[in-house]
């Protein structure tokens, strides 16, 4: 029997991510590690020798949507035997053995705890030929070093603050995918931000999924604000996400005072009736959410406020709906995420009788997102005739001779210009909006 000839080296790799900033950052780290190896990104799967689809278990929307594009992959492996198909992220994590089962395609399947061993694991993957489940201790998290991250953008980036969450909503599984809380040192997070403004990055975002529990070495979030508040170069700090219930006066006044921190916060309420903000375990009720929202207004004028809300969770009554309804009025957010509730298996909530008709969740989906979108419309139209700072990101999908960029707000404003503006701050006056976009034209710098 003749041996084997060796597999053909890799040259070529594609990332698809699923679900939130966590995991773009964690793509961005893994496509650092294939392009340390010698790998050329590419932007479809059939082009890839290497395909990473990285996963979220959030929602069951985003679940399905990866499942299936996973499953699509068969037909390239098929005609490919030697693409390596790797899932990875929350999905892989939380059912690793169960994907290995049901995904033959899968030859590596890599935990949010083991991104860092992609480029031996895929070695190991291509010189064996044997399929390998890798997944670790959630609770033992290791922080990368940034510099080989292969970044997306070329105007802002994102930062790693802090891995886990404690909090343990009954609805969540994200402490069961991603671990408890381990918060970075000052000093690492700020020598990254230091080396991105060198590389030109006006914006950084700071991510964690409770940024405002971050502590380590007797410095909190507010702490972690100013240090990187004094990085020459940087023009722009954001960050997300926030609980409502760890929103301090010391972050309030950090974000008033820090010239570099947007006048921009994430602030999920997730529901609007109190014995649904209990059976969630939010450990805030309606009003103290609103007490907060009238706080921040306060301090930080001109903020905008953006949140999440869940609709049909279990036991969902008229009543409850009515609360959540009434509190889309009051909060007049700039923007609202709004999801129908999807039970997620190794929750408390899971446990529950998902009670809700889905045709009943649409309905009350759709009554939210229709006010929110009046009010969302109603906000940026009082934008008209105003003059915003806008950092400019991108060419206009719409057209070439526009390009789009955010106001500190964080406000999506397009007007005429070039790729010569990307990653300059301009002068921008509103003549126009929408209720997810503003419409202008630049001002002559002074």
């Amino acid at each position: 029997m003749s041996p084997q000839a060796p597999a053909k080296p890799h040259e070529t790799y594609c990332v698809v991510t699923y679900g939130c900033q966590m995991n773009d950052n964690d793509s961005e780290i893994m496509s650092g590690i294939m392009e340390g190896r010698g790998l050329r990104r590419v932007e479809s799967e059939a082009d890839a020798d290497v395909v990473v689809v990285n996963t979220c278990v959030v929602r069951e929307g985003a679940e399905e949507r990866a499942l299936g594009r996973i499953s699509n992959l068969a037909a390239f492996k098929k005609k490919r035997p030697d693409m390596v198909v790797t899932v990875a992220g929350c999905m892989a994590q939380k059912e690793g053995e169960r994907l290995m089962e049901k995904l033959p395609q899968a030859d590596l399947v890599v935990g949010t705890r083991d991104l860092f061993r992609l480029g031996s694991l895929l070695d190991q993957v291509t010189t064996t030929k044997e399929r390998i489940l890798a997944i670790g201790d959630v609770d033992k998290p290791v922080f990368l070093g940034d510099e080989g991250v292969r970044r997306r953008h070329n105007v802002k980036a994102l930062a790693t603050i802090m891995y886990g969450c404690n909090n343990f909503c009954s609805f969540c599984i994200v402490p069961k995918t991603r671990g408890r809380e381990v918060s970075r040192p000052v000093r690492d997070i700020v020598d990254e931000v230091k080396r991105l403004a060198d590389q030109g990055f006006k914006e950084v975002m700071l991510l964690g999924q409770n940024v405002n529990s971050y502590r380590t070495d007797g410095a909190d979030f507010a702490d972690l604000l100013a240090a990187v508040n004094e990085v020459a170069g940087l023009e722009r700090i954001r960050f997300i996400t926030s609980h409502p219930k760890d929103c301090s006066d010391r972050l309030i006044d950090a974000m008033a005072s820090l010239s570099k921190v947007c006048e921009n916060i994430h602030l999920p309420v997730q529901a609007g009736s109190n014995r649904v903000l209990r059976r969630m375990k939010r450990f805030y009720t309606k009003e103290q959410y609103l007490e907060l929202l009238e706080k921040v207004r306060e301090r930080i004028p001109n903020v905008t406020i953006t949140t999440d809300i869940i609709v049909g969770f279990p036991d969902e009554t008229d009543e409850d709906f009515h609360d959540t309804y009434d509190l889309v009025e009051k909060a007049r957010w700039d923007s609202a995420f709004i999801f129908g509730y999807s039970p997620r298996e190794g929750t408390k909530a899971a446990t529950w009788l998902d009670s809700i008709p889905e045709e009943l969740k649409k309905h009350r989906i759709q009554r939210c997102l229709g006010r929110q979108e009046q009010i969302s419309g109603e906000i940026n139209a009082s934008c008209i005739g105003q003059q915003f700072e806008v950092l400019v990101e991108s060419v206009s999908k719409r057209r070439e001779s526009e390009v789009m960029g955010r106001t500190r707000g964080d406000k999506c404003v397009i007007f005429k210009g070039d790729s010569s503006l990307l990653g300059t701050l301009v002068r921008v006056e509103v003549t126009e909006s929408y209720p997810h976009t503003l419409i202008g034209h630049q001002l002559p710098t002074a």
